[in-house]
């Protein structure tokens, strides 16, 4: 899959998984922020997200890794992120 792929598919899990009632995948950018101003998602909302990318892709996103600020910037930072660490074969590339 390529990286626009990832970032739709990204998109709707945001939506279905954190259950954002007001919010449809195409209405989310993919470089608009997904905490505070953006998408207004709290730390909470990233723990439960990072486990379904843990299992939907296969990456391993560690709640005190330093780079989670980084890689959770917008849809188009975690669709960079999971390009380049997915972890076992058999997840969608």
């Amino acid at each position: 899959m390529d990286h626009d792929g990832i970032k739709h598919e990204l998109k709707q899990f945001i939506v279905e998984s954190l259950m954002l009632k007001d919010v449809r995948a195409n209405d989310i950018e993919s470089e608009a922020p997904l905490f505070v101003e953006g998408l207004g998602l709290d730390s909470i909302d990233a723990l439960e997200f990072g486990m379904v990318l843990s299992r939907e892709y296969g990456v391993n996103i560690k709640a005190n890794d330093e780079r989670n600020k980084d890689i959770f910037q917008s849809v188009g930072s975690l669709a960079a992120f999971i390009k380049g660490h997915r972890r076992k074969e058999g997840f969608p590339s």
